[in-house]
């Protein structure tokens, strides 16, 4: 079911880490051509994709506002009390991310600050299909409102009679968001970076999506058009001991194992019977669930790993880089210290990582592929602009006058210096 490496030497651990490779070579020049057909012919081209790709005849893209509210009307009471109270955590989480601006006077009369600005005109790309991710409405949507984005755009893939899921408009209808266009894949992306007349050019473009859409933004990104973060397949590592409940380590696994085939799953322990209690459970629970055969393909892709202690484990944990971790050890919190590099990570026993995703407060935004070891997941920053500002008194330029005139003399940079000397000449 899945392949075991018991005491693997550290110069294997990259090789046997490898994701399953992501072949946007093989994609690229098609994608490239829809979204210079969609540069080039605006709406003409979305409504040409959709048809293809979604099969659906699209007339006017955006959700009228009395439309949005009676497909939101149709979410369940009980889920929207849950989606209510998944809205509440994420707030209070983020909001808590704001900060003041603080002003520093490095040297008598010369005053530096750093004011965080809003982006003006911020995209959301959210998934619809069998698995539409209203969550990543409240996800991105939230930090959006709090850092206060001028204008949110989404768009999400449209149903045969036009319509959006109705989870999703009920975020967005929670949130505030008054634009939203029943637009999907390839073409949502080349719509938002390019501005139709009907859909807006955005400066960030955000969100989850298959090998098409996140080649779509890779490409876009290269013109120019910020996104949020490299994004690839979900993964999962788990780092066990004796102490944890094997059943919830199987459970956690396969929560991650069926977003899709190309999702990728690892679980490190010091304990043999870990490894052999846990296959146990999966194989039980496998059995169970309505996405199996996509979960089952994902198990054969991925990996457990037998070490010879906790801190080694962390160690090849770290060299993973995993979107999401959880610590499922007597000593979670101590050894929550030696994490290097992770998107998210969940402590203990009662941990599950489909609490971030959805309703804890955390962002499930986060970077995969490896690309942890460098990159945060979203937050509200990810919708600000830092910008710095600065301003001298006369008494401030004599101060630091012969340091920037020495420096840009030895840089050979005569007009550096002259704009000092003219001041205090």
């Amino acid at each position: 079911m899945i392949a075991i490496f018991r005491y693997p030497k550290r110069e294997q651990w990259k090789e046997l880490m490898l994701r399953p490779s992501i072949e946007n070579a093989l994609i690229e020049p098609e994608v490239a051509k829809i979204l210079l057909d969609i540069k080039q012919n605006g709406n003409e081209a979305v409504r040409r994709y959709a048809s293809i790709f979604d099969v659906v005849s699209l007339g006017k893209f955006q959700i009228e506002a009395e439309d949005l509210r009676t497909k939101a009307r149709e979410v369940d009471s009980k889920l929207a009390e849950a989606i209510n109270t998944a809205y509440s955590n994420i707030e209070v989480f983020h909001k808590a991310q704001l900060h003041e601006t603080t002003f520093i006077e490095t040297m008598p009369g010369v005053l530096c600050w750093r004011k965080g600005i809003a982006i003006e005109r911020i995209g959301m790309y959210i998934p619809g299909g069998t698995a539409p991710l209203f969550s990543t409405v409240l996800m991105l949507g939230i930090p959006a409102k709090i850092a206060g984005c001028k204008e949110i755009i989404l768009c999400t893939p449209p149903n045969n009679d036009h319509s959006i899921h109705p989870a999703i408009a009920y975020a967005a209808e929670l949130i505030g968001i008054e634009k939203i266009f029943a637009v999907g894949g390839i073409q949502a992306i080349g719509s938002m970076a390019y501005g139709t007349t009907e859909i807006p050019k955005v400066d960030k473009i955000f969100g989850p999506g298959n090998q098409y859409v996140t080649c779509a933004k890779q490409l876009v990104s290269k013109e120019g058009i910020a996104i949020d973060l490299p994004a690839g397949p979900s993964e999962l590592a788990v780092i066990a001991d004796e102490s944890c409940n094997p059943e919830f380590v199987a459970a956690d696994l396969l929560s991650q194992a069926e977003h899709g085939i190309d999702s990728h799953l690892i679980l490190v322990t010091d304990y043999e019977n870990v490894i052999q209690q846990v296959m146990l459970a999966l194989e039980k629970q496998l059995a169970k669930l309505s996405r199996r055969e996509i979960a089952a393909k994902v198990l054969k892709n991925s990996k457990v790993f037998l070490v010879k202690t906790i801190d080694e484990g962390m160690d090849l944990i770290n060299l993973y880089a995993p979107e999401h971790l959880i610590i499922s050890c007597r000593n979670d919190e101590e050894i929550a210290e030696k994490v290097i590099n992770a998107g998210s990570v969940f402590l203990g026993n009662y941990s599950p990582e489909s609490a971030g995703d959805y309703a804890s407060g955390t962002n499930h935004t986060l970077p995969t592929n490896g690309c942890a070891n460098a990159y945060s997941g979203v937050s509200v920053d990810s919708f600000l602009k830092n910008i710095t500002f600065q301003k001298i008194t006369k008494d401030g330029l004599k101060n630091i006058g012969e340091t920037v005139e020495l420096m840009a003399q030895a840089e050979g940079l005569d007009a550096h210096k002259n704009a000092v000397r003219i001041r205090l000449s």
